[in-house]
C-alpha cells in the first residue's frame, strides 16, 4: 500500500505535513500556485509587519512634519498595506485548493485586532501571530514580558474563530511553562521557532550590518530538541516545526519527534520550489520502506515521552555526551 501523507493540523486537512513558511516567496501568487503544484500541504503568507509600516511612513514625511501629517500618513499607509494583504488572501483562497494561513508580525497589543477580523472575513484558513519583543529593558520582569504575548493572543482569540498559531522564539527561561500557558490562553498551535534579523560586524569598515538571512541544517537540532520535549510533555500540543529543514530526512525526524507539521523556507530560496516534491517523495519512500501507511503510525514515536529517549533530549553538556565515547 502506498504511503498516505495526508494529515490534520489545527483542524485543517493537509495533503502533506510540509507547509511553506512565511517569507517573500509566499507573497507572490504565481509562486504560491507553483508550491501547490509541488504538493505543499498549506501556505503561510508573508507576514505583514507593523514596524515596516512605521518605516514606510517615516520615508514619506520629513523631519519637520506636523503630528497631524504623521498621523494622516500612518493611517493612509497602514490602510493601503492592509488592503493589499487582504486582496492577497482573497486571491490565494480563490486560486489554491490548500489551506491559506495569514501571518501578522506583532510588536504590541491592540494594533491588529480589527485586522485579524478582516483577514478572517477575507477567507484566511488560520492566522499565525509572529510575536517577538526584544527584551532590552533591564527593569522589565520576565513575567511582564510574557504577559504581553498572552494579552495579544487573548485579544485576537476574542474576535476571531479561525485557528490561531503563535510563532515564538527559543529565548524563554522556561519554554515548557510558557508554551503551556499559550495553549491555556487559546493558542491552537505553536511554531518553533522564529528566525530573526541578526546583526553582524564588518571589521574592515567597522560597521554593524546584517548576518546571512538563511538558516542552515544545523539549526534543526534546537528545533528537534524542543519539539520532542514539548510534545513529550503534552501529546495534545500541536507544533509546526520550523528551522533547519533542508531535506526529507529532516521532515521525518521532526515528525518522529512529534511535530504535527513542518515548515520550510530557506531551502525554497536555495533549492527551488520543486524541493517540496522531493521532500514529499522522500517521506513517502521512507514510510513505504518502514511499512507505515499514515503519518499517525509514527508521529511522535520518538518524543520526550519515550523513556528510552528522554535522556538524549535532556543532555546539554558535552562532557555527558563524550563520557560515553571510548
Amino acid at each position: 500500500m502506498m504511503a498516505n501523507l495526508k494529515t490534520k493540523f489545527i483542524g485543517l486537512e493537509l495533503n502533506s505535513p510540509i507547509i511553506a513558511g512565511s517569507c517573500g516567496l509566499t507573497a507572490d501568487l504565481t509562486k504560491l500556485q507553483e508550491m501547490a503544484k509541488n504538493g505543499v500541504g498549506a501556505v503561510i503568507l508573508k507576514s505583514i509587519f507593523e514596524e515596516q509600516i512605521n518605516m514606510d511612513v517615516a520615508k514619506c514625511i520629513g523631519d519637520e512634519s506636523y503630528p497631524e501629517e504623521f498621523d494622516y500618513m500612518q493611517n493612509y499607509v497602514r490602510a493601503n498595506t492592509m488592503q493589499q494583504y487582504i486582496d492577497l488572501v482573497k486571491q490565494a483562497k480563490s486560486t489554491l485548493d490548500i489551506p491559506v494561513i495569514a501571518s501578522i508580525n506583532c510588536l504590541k497589543d491592540g494594533e491588529w485586532i480589527n485586522f485579524a477580523t478582516e483577514l478572517e472575513q477575507a477567507g484566511a484558513s488560520a492566522l499565525e501571530l509572529n510575536i517577538f519583543m526584544l527584551p532590552t529593558d533591564e527593569f522589565l520582569e520576565s513575567a511582564d514580558l510574557e504577559k504581553m504575548y498572552f494579552d495579544i493572543l487573548k485579544h485576537v482569540k476574542s474576535v476571531v474563530k479561525i485557528p490561531i498559531i503563535v510563532k515564538i522564539s527559543r529565548y524563554f527561561t522556561n519554554l515548557p511553562a510558557f508554551v503551556s500557558k499559550l495553549k491555556a490562553y487559546g493558542a491552537d498551535a505553536v511554531t518553533l521557532f522564529n528566525r530573526f534579523y541578526e546583526p553582524d560586524i564588518d571589521i574592515d569598515n567597522m560597521t554593524v550590518g546584517a548576518a546571512p538571512m538563511f538558516n542552515g541544517s544545523a539549526d534543526l537540532r534546537t528545533t528537534l530538541r524542543w519539539t520532542g520535549i514539548l510534545v513529550g510533555k503534552d501529546k495534545s500540543l500541536e507544533i509546526s516545526a520550523s528551522g533547519g529543514v533542508h531535506d526529507g530526512a529532516a521532515v521525518v525526524k521532526l515528525l518522529l519527534a512529534g511535530a504535527t507539521s513542518v515548515q520550510v523556507c530557506s531551502t525554497l530560496y536555495e533549492d527551488g520550489l520543486e524541493t517540496i516534491k522531493t521532500m514529499n517523495d522522500f517521506v513517502s519512500d521512507w514510510m513505504d520502506k518502514k511499512k507505515l501507511n499514515r503519518i499517525d503510525d509514527f508521529g511522535g514515536k520518538l518524543s520526550y515521552a519515550d523513556v528510552n529517549q528522554a535522556e538524549r533530549y535532556e543532555r546539554a553538556q558535552f562532557m555527558k555526551y563524550f563520557s560515553d565515547k571510548k
